[in-house]
């Protein structure tokens, strides 16, 4: 009796620490989910298009998507409005060099927007973006921008930052988006700094940056990170 009524308390020992250890490790992953919540969350959205960030996706850009067709040629052109912004803290002159651009879907085009560092030293600048109406974000398309890397500016230095986009030509075939004519286009430079980890990331409250991506719209948007992280 006593072997058996020990064979039973190993048993129910083994199990009990089997649920222990099962129950951290879904604490921990469940952390680990949501520490990693919003940079997934932004290159989920930077992949397909969700929440008015324009596609970053490179396997988007091959050869037989950058002409236009007879049926998108014969479509209305699609008026490109550009807006630009910066935080303040960050003493820098933004600003579109046109106001639109006009293209047809599957036409690619290039604007330019000017940044002047109006400080006294030399500063690194972050771009965030984002599209409205966030609807057109799948089919908008960018081959190269300055938003993809940081830009830095020395003291009273302008430049001129570039951006090669298209309009998918799949936009023709989504019911949703027949007769939009008007796009635009929003980008907001933050000061950089470095986070715990070395990484340069916007100087500003995580809020901000959400918004800035249009990602404070959503109610499935992730919750807000650390500062810090």
């Amino acid at each position: 009796m006593d072997s058996a009524r020990q064979r039973v308390y190993n048993e129910r020992s083994k199990k009990s620490r089997s649920l222990l250890m099962y129950s951290i490790g879904t604490i921990l992953l469940s952390v680990g989910v949501t520490y990693a919540a919003v940079p997934l969350y932004r290159a989920f959205c930077s992949a397909t298009g969700f929440s008015g960030v324009p596609v970053t996706d490179p396997t988007r850009f091959t050869p037989d998507r950058l002409y236009v067709t007879p049926e998108t040629a014969g479509r209305k052109r699609i008026t490109v409005h550009f807006n630009a912004q910066a935080a303040d803290s960050l003493p820098w002159k933004f600003e579109a060099q046109q106001r639109n651009v006009k293209v047809l879907p599957g036409e690619t085009a290039l604007a330019f927007y000017t940044a002047t560092n109006m400080g006294e030293e030399d500063l690194i600048g972050i771009a965030t973006y984002n599209m409205t109406p966030d609807k057109i974000a799948p089919y908008f398309a960018k081959v190269e921008c300055f938003c993809f890397e940081e830009q830095r500016i020395r003291a009273g230095e302008q430049v001129d930052l570039p951006v090669f986009f298209f309009i998918d030509r799949d936009i023709v075939d989504d019911p949703a988006l027949d007769g939009l004519d008007d796009v635009v286009l929003n980008y907001t430079f933050f000061k950089a700094r470095r986070n715990q980890k070395g990484h340069l990331v916007p100087d500003a409250s995580e809020e901000a940056v959400l918004q800035s991506q249009g990602f404070d719209k959503y109610e499935h948007a992730p919750p807000v990170a650390s500062s810090s992280s």
